[in-house]
């Protein structure tokens, strides 16, 4: 299977050399053994190539697209590690329903006009330069991105879905000056940036329609950040214009949606009102992007609008084994899972349950073997290989007996397991948490 290479999503004043190591990482297209946590950088989101459950049917991956400024690439002021916003989170979301791959093309700084230039360029399949996009970007990986179009468009042509944040820094002027406008003055303003805006966007959803017309697309509404603390006036001002904003774009979903063309609004901006001080950097760095409790009030409303529901999902405590969530469900068993040499095993009855496969024992040879649809996987107790569909693969630690209480239990290699059985397997170190779906 070809592999292609996808740029992801990173914040502006990360390190030279986390950048650079962030340019590399490769969509979820990219094979991997995702249960093997010790081998994964932290934060990484990475699955495996999809595997046939038989000869005809393949299951087919949710495909997620965001697109837009430094809310989808998860900016926080002072970041030292990789971004956690609400793309990742909407990611692992995404998981709980199915195999899900997500490609983030979020551009820090990027307004609405950027975003028109830039999926302009995605229709036509052109590359094009940082300043083609939008003159002055602080995003030092745009230039790449740009150089990336084909790549790009392959993946918004395949997308079930592109999600969208923009619109932050064309109001964001706002923030500075609405205290110093008259009413008619701020009115104006608001009017014309809001003209603006519709123009733009009504674009870039045109574009991305004739890129996929099958295509469902979420685009997020405008927080206002500021706290009332400010200023009682000018925080009263401020979220006029936000309400102004919400209006506008829902409007703009009103007329797609009358042409028939799916377009859905995320409101956000309901969720930081009264909340602005404790959802953004506003108070401590005098910076308007969402803190870990901003981006996952975004998460929330954009998984809501498209699945329904939102799981709020931890990491366990610390000396806790890891979280395996099969299908959506947690695997709750008094057997917890053991990590040997980096590899993560389970009690092979628990994963045989958990995604209805069956298992027989041979006593003679200590083997178990394990079968789903047409595909089989023979594991010996004590063996440096596994047959899968009668094929040898090696594997680093073998399979072995532990006592759990007074009984013996057979622990297999999770990912070795899901994985030739053909289930996408997942892991996502922010949450040491694996996700195995059919």
């Amino acid at each position: 299977m070809k592999r292609r290479r996808i740029w992801r999503s990173t914040a502006a004043g990360l390190t030279a050399s986390m950048l650079a190591g962030m340019l590399i990482l490769a969509s979820s297209a990219q094979s991997a053994h995702a249960a093997d946590s010790n081998t994964l950088p932290a934060g990484s989101v990475t699955s495996s190539l999809p595997l046939q459950k038989d000869a005809v049917a393949v299951t087919k991956d949710f495909r997620l697209v965001t697109l837009g400024d430094s809310i989808t690439v998860g900016y926080e002021p002072n970041l030292k590690e990789l971004p956690y916003g609400y793309v990742e989170r909407l990611q692992e979301q995404g998981l709980l329903h199915g195999r899900t791959q997500v490609d983030n093309y979020g551009i820090a700084g990027l307004k609405s006009s950027g975003l028109k230039n830039f999926a302009d360029a995605i229709k036509e399949g052109k590359a094009l330069t940082s300043e083609a996009i939008q003159p002055s970007l602080p995003d030092p990986r745009a230039a790449q991105v740009g150089a990336n179009i084909a790549a790009i468009r392959e993946s918004v042509a395949g997308a079930n879905l592109v999600a969208i944040t923009i619109g932050g820094n064309d109001v964001s002027e706002l923030l500075g000056s609405a205290d110093k406008l008259s009413d008619a003055e701020l009115e104006a303003k608001v009017k014309e940036l809001l003209s603006s805006y519709t123009a733009n966007v009504s674009a870039v959803i045109n574009d991305i329609h004739e890129i996929n017309p099958n295509a469902k697309i979420v685009i997020a509404d405008q927080y206002q950040p500021m706290p009332e603390v400010a200023g009682k006036a000018l925080y009263a001002k401020l979220m006029e214009a936000s309400q102004g904003f919400t209006a506008t774009i829902d409007g703009i979903a009103t007329e797609f949606s009358a042409k028939g063309i799916d377009v859905k609004v995320a409101h956000v901006a309901k969720e930081f009102v009264g909340g602005e001080g404790t959802m953004t950097h506003m108070i401590k760095d005098r910076d308007f992007h969402p803190n870990q409790f901003g981006y996952e009030a975004i998460a929330q409303v954009f998984a809501e609008t498209i699945w329904g529901d939102y799981t709020k999902l931890t990491a366990p405590a610390a000396g806790q084994p890891m979280n395996i969530i099969v299908s959506g469900k947690t695997l709750d068993t008094p057997y917890k899972p053991i990590n040997r040499n980096g590899k993560n095993f389970v009690a092979i009855q628990d994963i045989v349950n958990a995604v209805g496969a069956t298992t027989v024992w041979d006593n003679k040879t200590s083997t178990a073997t394990i079968t789903y649809g047409d595909r089989k996987v023979a594991v010996k107790i004590g063996a440096t290989a596994v047959q899968v569909n009668g094929a040898s693969v090696a594997v680093d630690t073998p399979a072995f007996l532990s006592k759990v209480g007074t009984e013996s239990k057979t622990y297999v290699p999770l990912a070795m397991v899901a994985e030739g059985l053909g289930f996408d397997v997942q892991y996502v170190a922010k949450l040491k948490t694996v996700f195995v779906n059919p």
